[in-house]
């Protein structure tokens, strides 16, 4: 599938079947969210599987939005160890979980593993109730798994504002 295509037909899954990703699949997962570019190389990411029953239980504590995945990606970051844009307004951190984060849900769908990007809880709860390291921070979860029968894209994925809406040549 070229990427064209694969971002054409990429959506959120919001009903999986329960099936457990093929561990084979779900390294080659990991492994485009390790090779992901982020600020000075710091690669201040953290990516926590959870799949044990009791991880999947905290999470859905958490969240209503696991719909049936078997497995959800943590992907935080080390507050600690980010870099600090000029001017002190930002730091990396964000933004470099977020291509990490982008770069696995993209992996998944190129090897036919569904995922939903899941914001809908509160990052301080959970990581207390995972017991996460001091410093990390949760930007999102990543559902991964096949979807349902009859599952398919929301009514309105299909609808993008035109390029002259969101473009600005300057």
């Amino acid at each position: 599938m070229d990427f064209m295509q694969l971002a054409r037909e990429r959506y959120s899954c919001k009903k999986f079947d329960g099936r457990k990703v093929d561990e084979s699949l779900l390294q080659q997962i990991l492994e485009a969210g390790r090779l992901a570019p982020t600020a000075k190389n710091l690669q201040e990411q953290h990516v926590y599987i959870l799949e044990s029953a009791d991880a999947l239980a905290k999470f859905d504590g958490a969240s209503p939005c696991r719909y049936g995945a078997s497995t959800v990606l943590l992907v935080a970051f080390d507050s600690e160890n980010v870099f600090t844009y000029p001017g002190n307004a930002h730091d990396s951190g964000v933004e470099d979980a977020a291509i990490v984060a982008t770069h696995m849900m993209l992996a998944a769908k190129s090897l036919g593993v569904d995922s939903c990007w899941v914001n809908f809880f509160d990052p301080d709860a959970l990581a207390a109730t995972l017991a996460l390291p001091k410093g990390e921070i949760i930007l999102m979860a990543l559902d991964l798994g096949y979807p349902a029968e009859g599952t398919k894209p929301l009514a309105n994925h299909g609808n993008r504002k035109a390029l002259e809406e969101t473009v600005t040549r300057l």
